[in-house]
């Protein structure tokens, strides 16, 4: 029983002490709380170190240590400067510059700066001590943390809005549903897969969250009228409407910095939030540019697929078929690409009633190329006047092959041309190091 009540009052003495060390740290000023910090620093206790820091940060003046030591200095020297003074001596230059700076260093301004210095200083002895919190400001993620936050929320807020006025009041759930068992068949998903990955994956989005609100927006008719060829010549009329594809730049303006910020935080990376307004626009621009690159690459492959599927043509019409038919045995006998499917288009509008004048201006309309308009107004102005077509195709294919062998021939000619600059910077350099490299080494080594 007397342990018991020895250890109890020990216990009690050990929470009064302690109790008591706390308020008296606690009535300590800020001045005593940074001599006891400053202390206890020196002697290797970095958290400390850590406390001395944001004492500089926070007051943003001298140390009371530095400060009592340049005021007695201070003082120090101007006595010495009057006794010079009362006994017609000089006063020594050097003790006259050594006031001038102690006197500016108490300037608030200079005190500021002098804490900056400071306070970096010590956040780096604590670093350096293992103080993680300190290693963490001085790398600035603990600057970053809050507006990091921010952030996340006003996309997720933004994400939260778009989603509940869509669903709210532009499309009803049920017919959105039923459109979606009609549109999404395999095919159309093959179909879009082919076209990239960031159209694969952002389209169940844009298409469920962003077109019914670019369908009720009034000006619409301006970017459909400026987005529907460019669509039908990139060959994407059934994988996008104009609608869509304002939607799918409105989309990547949250879409790529939602996904840089998801990469950052994967990858615990210190990336520049700064960088989110500057991905914002180039989600806004990047479908553009993707279908300009998709436009020129179908273009190519029509081009490329023009000379066989001309020299078909002629020879099926030479052979008895007409013009119908003849594209029919073009499609089924050439390999598939952009031309082929653009005579299936023909063919089916032939015959759902256009006149073969009619379907070969759209084809010319959609493809945009001079090659394919020549084409299309070579055919219209032969069965305008009646004459055979057979005879007219032949000679398209010929000059169209005349026309690949001239251009296959500009541009082996220019391939000297362009391989002069990576000959000049890369070959040439390597070569002259191959060659003087040895005679230099034996010079340097005095052979």
């Amino acid at each position: 029983m007397k342990r018991v009540l020895q250890g109890l009052s020990l216990l009690l003495s050990l929470i009064l002490t302690s109790h008591v060390n706390a308020q008296e740290f606690k009535d300590l000023t800020q001045d005593q709380k940074f001599e006891s910090y400053f202390e206890s620093c020196e002697k290797e206790q970095f958290a400390n170190c850590y406390q001395v820091a944001h004492w500089y940060i926070e007051n943003k003046r001298l140390d009371p240590i530095e400060e009592r030591t340049i005021r007695d200095t201070i003082r120090n020297l101007q006595a010495e400067k009057a006794k010079a003074l009362e006994e017609n001596k000089d006063f020594p230059d050097e003790s006259q510059t050594e006031l001038n700076t102690l006197a500016a260093k108490l300037v608030p301004e200079n005190q500021e700066k002098i804490s900056a210095v400071k306070g970096k200083e010590f956040l780096q002895k604590s670093c350096d001590g293992g103080e993680k919190a300190a290693c963490k400001e001085l790398s600035g993620k603990n600057v970053y943390e809050g507006a990091s936050l921010l952030y996340y929320a006003a996309l997720g807020l933004i994400f939260l809005a778009v989603f509940l006025v869509s669903k709210t009041i532009f499309q009803d759930e049920d017919q959105f549903q039923a459109q979606e068992k009609l549109d999404d068949s395999k095919t159309q998903t093959d179909e879009i897969a082919k076209h990239g990955i960031i159209l694969r994956y952002s389209r169940p989005f844009f298409k469920r969250y962003f077109s019914p609100i670019v369908s009720g927006m009034k000006n619409k008719k301006t970017f459909k009228d400026k987005y529907r060829r460019k669509l039908a010549a990139a060959g994407l009329t059934n994988v996008l409407t104009p609608e869509d594809f304002f939607a799918f730049k409105l989309f990547l303006i949250l879409g790529f910095p939602i996904v840089f910020l998801g990469v950052r935080t994967f990858l615990e990376e210190t990336w520049s939030l700064q960088m989110i307004p500057v991905l914002a626009l180039i989600g806004f621009f990047y479908p553009d540019f993707w279908i300009s690159g998709k436009i020129q690459q179908r273009q190519k492959d029509i081009i490329r697929a023009m000379p066989f599927g001309v020299d078909m043509l002629a020879l099926s019409v030479e052979a008895g078929l007409d013009f119908i038919a003849a594209m029919a045995k073009v499609i089924e006998k050439a390999k598939a690409n952009p031309l082929t499917e653009e005579f299936e288009i023909v063919i089916r509008e032939i015959k759902i009633g256009a006149s073969r004048a009619e379907a070969l201006r759209n084809m010319a309309w959609r493809i945009d190329l001079i090659q394919i308009s020549s084409f299309s107004a070579t055919l219209i102005a032969a069965d305008s006047v009646g004459a055979s077509i057979g005879p007219i195709l032949k000679a398209l294919a010929v000059e169209i092959r005349q026309k690949k062998s001239a251009e296959v021939e500009k541009a082996g000619a220019t391939a000297a041309t362009k391989i002069l600059f990576p000959m000049l910077f890369l070959i040439v350099p390597s070569v002259l190091m191959i060659v003087f490299a040895p005679i230099v080494l034996e010079m340097m080594g005095g052979k």
